[in-house]
């Protein structure tokens, strides 16, 4: 496995939890604190932490320090990334979907597919 790959996994692992997304969603509106990203949830502050510590871990969100202060950052290279991987994959998947699609509706009428009429 490549670094990338493990990137990758950190990556979407943390965008699993709709809890994490919704965190990145508000701080696409603006840096804030665990304090204000915490106000919306129904969990404990120390939850949000624990959730902004796998965000910061799969490098979606940075911490500063301004005076007490330590705003999240969205940082959105690892999504940039994340994205051009899962695009870069959606032409593989849609072109054996199609051939999927091919062999089922060749099945259905009884016709050879184009795959058994080159061989």
């Amino acid at each position: 496995m490549t670094v990338i790959e493990d990137e990758l996994s950190l990556v979407f692992s943390a965008l699993a939890d709709p809890t994490r997304r919704a965190i990145l969603e508000r701080l696409a509106h603006g840096d804030a604190t665990v304090n204000q990203l915490a106000e919306p949830f129904s969990i404990t502050q120390q939850a949000i932490s624990k959730h902004v510590q796998v965000l910061e871990r799969a490098h979606l969100i940075s911490r500063t320090r301004t005076a007490q202060s330590r705003p999240c950052l969205l940082d959105t290279e690892r999504l940039d990334e994340a994205a051009g991987w899962i695009a870069r994959h959606r032409q593989v998947w849609a072109e054996r979907h199609d051939r999927l699609d091919e062999h089922l509706a060749a099945l259905r009428t009884g016709e050879p597919c184009a795959e058994e009429t080159t061989a």
